[in-house]
């Protein structure tokens, strides 16, 4: 009995993956209960104990040890019925414990069922389901499919822990890019925002911390690879990559393409801009029902006020972007020329090169002076430079 009571306690801890101890003291728990009924109500206290070695069971009341044979059919029945209860308590924990650490992170699953508009997925132990409202409304699921889902978050019930999960959370792309994406997994590439509309378009902004990485390349891959596996597991939806920049007219530029921008204004104390397009790339700006310019601007954080040029110029703030509508364009970045990362813009900018026009109308000569650049860099700048200012 003792040995068999050991074998399914281990038995326990192996298959369920419950701590032995927990167990066993669920065991004593029961046993206390079984012996208190078998005694009457008028038992002094009583006290158990398993030997965690032998799994020798000894049963205590007043000072007195009592032996097994004084326990009857209706205790033995209780201990049974209250160790399962444990059990399946310590199991609840268990699951708990392990499935709410996962929040934030991606589980994988089958589709069990449908109840009421949620898909209820199985997870092997347990169960999650995808609430209606977590569900990308142009994804089609059957019973049986594969399924990967964003674990939102972990309650605790009376029927044990209710996992909710999610097809729709901006973070379900974010997680994928980190699966996909090594350079995102080991850090040197960065998701800085993501904006999603589940089911029609996500944008996501990105850094790289390495200039010898370029960001957008490392998550679209060899022809597009790497960016179609994570368009595949969202059932299409598209992705626009957007390359992050802390120089805000730059950022909005990069996260209103594929639209062309001639403009931005900024109003930088209620964080508003104002963007002028040509009459042929307005819709495009601002997208199918809108979709493209509230993407913007969730991802940049900035609303965004998108106005052909002509009605634009008419509804400037003031006087003196009237007279000179030429200052508000926007300058091409010196970081858009070959070579050029993040440190040798600085370096450039330093020297009193901050603009292509200037570094066109400088030498490799002059560029080499700069301490950093060498003499093929400087070569791919200058190239790059005077090829941008002819096109302008």
């Amino acid at each position: 009995m003792n040995g068999e009571l050991l074998s399914v306690l281990d038995h326990l801890e192996r298959d369920k993956g419950i701590d032995r101890e927990i167990l066993m003291s669920a065991v004593e728990s029961a046993l206390v209960s079984a012996a208190k009924k078998a005694l009457g109500s008028q038992t002094e206290e009583v006290e158990v104990k398993i030997d965690r070695k032998s799994g020798e069971i000894s049963v205590f009341s007043g000072g007195k040890e009592i032996k097994s044979e004084d326990f009857g059919r209706i205790a033995a029945q209780t201990a049974k019925q209250i160790i399962i209860q444990k059990i399946r308590e310590a199991e609840r924990d268990v699951i708990f414990t392990d499935y709410n650490s996962r929040v934030g992170n991606i589980v994988t699953g089958t589709v069990y069922r449908f109840e009421k508009g949620n898909i209820v997925v199985d997870l092997g132990k347990t169960e999650g389901f995808i609430p209606k409202s977590e569900q990308s409304s142009k994804e089609n699921f059957r019973q049986g499919d594969r399924i990967k889902a964003f674990v939102v978050e972990v309650k605790k019930t009376g029927k044990g822990p209710q996992i909710v999960l999610s097809r729709a959370n901006p973070g379900l792309v974010k997680k994928l890019f980190e699966l996909e994406i090594p350079e995102i997994y080991e850090g040197i590439v960065e998701i800085k925002s993501i904006s999603r509309e589940a089911g029609d378009r996500t944008k996501i902004a990105v850094f790289s911390k390495d200039e010898k990485i370029d960001c957008v390349g490392a998550c679209v891959g060899m022809r597009g690879s790497r960016v179609k596996n994570i368009v595949k597991e969202l059932q299409g939806e598209k992705i626009d990559i957007v390359r992050w920049s802390d120089d805000i007219k730059e950022y909005i530029i990069a996260a209103l393409s594929p639209a062309k921008i001639s403009t931005v204004k900024l109003d930088k104390e209620i964080k508003q801009a104002l963007v002028t397009v040509d009459d042929d790339q307005l819709s495009l700006a601002i997208g199918k029902k809108g979709q493209n310019v509230r993407l913007a601007s969730k991802l940049t954080g900035w609303e965004i006020d998108i106005k052909p040029k002509v009605k634009a110029a008419e509804t400037a703030l003031g006087p003196e972007e009237k007279a000179a509508p030429e200052a508000a364009e926007v300058a091409v970045d010196i970081s858009s020329l070959e070579g050029v990362g993040p440190k040798t813009r600085k370096l450039l900018e330093d020297a009193g090169l901050d603009t292509v026009e200037k570094i066109a109308g400088s030498s490799v000569e002059e560029l080499t002076k700069i301490k950093g650049i060498g003499e093929k860099t400087a070569d791919k700048i200058l190239n790059s430079a005077k090829e941008l200012a002819r096109k302008k």
